[in-house]
């Protein structure tokens, strides 16, 4: 028999078939990180952005039909009785920007808010100001939830709420690659989880002290950002951690392809969601980096408003996680038994 040659089974030993599984799987993960950020940034485009139109019945439903008509339907237009109606509505997350007629002169008011993104603000202002000098007329801005001079372009609460996931599902990775090859028992798990959770709470209060107190980059409450933090962390973790206990190893790859590939770019942090695509507009609210940065903007700038649904969301996570990795380790533990006991009965 030909012995193969010393360079082929150093080969061999250099690049494991398991080695070559993991790059080839990192090598995927790259290409399609590539194409998820620039398939959702790379051309914004308004598409059914919420806005009010306050002016008399007979101008503002003309108004609404004439928006409505927009090539590729930019808007998504509906009266409001008046400018006090419309604000409250900006601050209630219900709609981005308002444009308010007056119909004793030429000169239009559009309320908007660099709070929910300086992206949109300025879209819809563009979009508007087109649309004015088409009639002859003129447009003022007023900014009703203005980002903060530090926030810059207003994104620190989507940087902010990536730290908190970067965290979470990096810690439960180091947890799990930290005890090598051993399966997780179900005391394990559990001991992982109780970690994760002291982890989710210093972090989710180091994050808060740094983008308010210490830098003064986001107003809001922060005892608020500490909660919504902690619960990020351990719902990244935790559903890290049950993936791990699914398929292994393999669960890093799945959550860095959830959180990082198809999370981040459909979070709204560069671009708010009416901006981006409509895949990565759909999907962004269900996974934590989006639900996270809605309810961070919340805080900061919109009293709280509208953010139940994340805090759902990300609470679906972190249950969903627990439940998951606690059980498929309660499973296994079970089948392991079951083999010791036929092992031990076979004579």
């Amino acid at each position: 028999m030909t012995q193969p040659s010393p360079f082929l089974a150093e080969m061999k030993e250099a690049v494991t078939p398991r080695a070559t599984l993991l790059v080839a799987g990192v090598l995927a993960l790259s290409l399609l990180f590539i194409t998820s950020y620039v398939g959702a940034l790379h051309d914004p485009k308004p598409k059914d952005v919420p806005v009010g139109v306050v002016a008399p019945p007979a101008v503002a439903e003309q108004t609404v039909d004439r928006l409505s008509a927009l090539p590729d339907g930019p808007l998504d237009p509906r009266a409001l009785p008046d400018a006090e109606t419309a604000r409250a509505q900006i601050v209630n997350r219900d709609i981005y920007g308002a444009l308010v007629i007056d119909p004793a002169g030429t000169r239009d008011t559009l309320l908007v808010s660099t709070g929910a993104g300086r992206v949109l603000a300025l879209t819809l202002e563009t979009v508007f100001t087109d649309l004015e000098r088409t009639q002859d007329r003129t447009l003022r801005t007023v900014d009703v939830v203005p980002a903060d001079p530090q926030d810059a372009n207003g994104l620190t609460s989507f940087y902010l709420v990536v730290g908190w996931c970067v965290g979470g599902y990096l810690c439960a990775s180091i947890m799990t690659i930290s005890s090598g090859a051993r399966s997780p028992t179900p005391r394990r798990t559990l001991i992982r989880l109780l970690s994760m959770a002291v982890v989710a709470v210093v972090a989710g209060l180091g994050g808060a002290l740094i983008v308010g107190p210490i830098l003064g980059a986001l107003p809001g409450s922060t005892a608020a950002l500490w909660g919504l933090g902690a619960l990020t962390v351990f719902a990244v973790g935790a559903a890290t951690l049950a993936f791990q206990s699914l398929i292994g190893m393999a669960g890093i790859g799945l959550a860095i392809l959830i959180v990082v590939i198809l999370g981040n770019p459909s979070a709204g942090g560069a671009l708010p969601p009416p901006l981006l695509p409509p895949f990565w507009r759909d999907i962004g609210p269900a996974l934590p980096p989006g639900a996270g940065t809605w309810a961070a903007r919340s805080i900061a700038y919109f009293k709280g408003n509208d953010s139940t649904g994340s805090l759902l969301v990300l609470s679906a996570w972190a249950v969903g996680g627990t439940v998951v990795a606690l059980l498929t380790a309660a499973l296994r533990g079970r089948g392991r038994d079951r083999d010791r006991t036929e092992t031990a009965a076979t004579p």
